[in-house]
């Protein structure tokens, strides 16, 4: 199930932690979740970019418009594929983050 490793590993209302640990793990597991969030995309567009480059390279034409279009292809599609996984980690992440609050000590 996606996001579910957001949702179990910090947030456990069974056990008292103390306000300021949950807290680090909160911001850690966030840090973690736009890594992963990101990674995507950014891995898209450096594969395409990459690609565009050897084949600019190759033909002697360097036009910098050349290698946009095709990134913002490859990222939209990406997007379009991975978003609601990308999106259901956000939620679950977010739910688990809002039901944390008040165990806050």
């Amino acid at each position: 199930m996606a996001g579910s490793y957001f949702y179990v590993a910090w947030w456990n209302p069974m056990f008292s932690v103390l306000g300021s640990e949950l807290i680090l793990r909160a911001v850690r597991e966030g840090l973690l979740l736009v890594i992963l969030v990101s990674a995507p995309p950014l891995l898209a567009s450096l594969a395409v970019g990459f690609v565009v480059s050897i084949l600019q390279a190759a033909t002697q034409i360097h036009e910098q418009t050349l290698v946009f279009v095709p990134k913002l292809v490859a990222v939209t599609l990406v997007l379009i594929a991975i978003g609601p996984l990308l999106g259901a980690q956000v939620l679950r992440f977010t739910q688990a983050l809002l039901l944390a609050i008040p165990t806050i000590r």
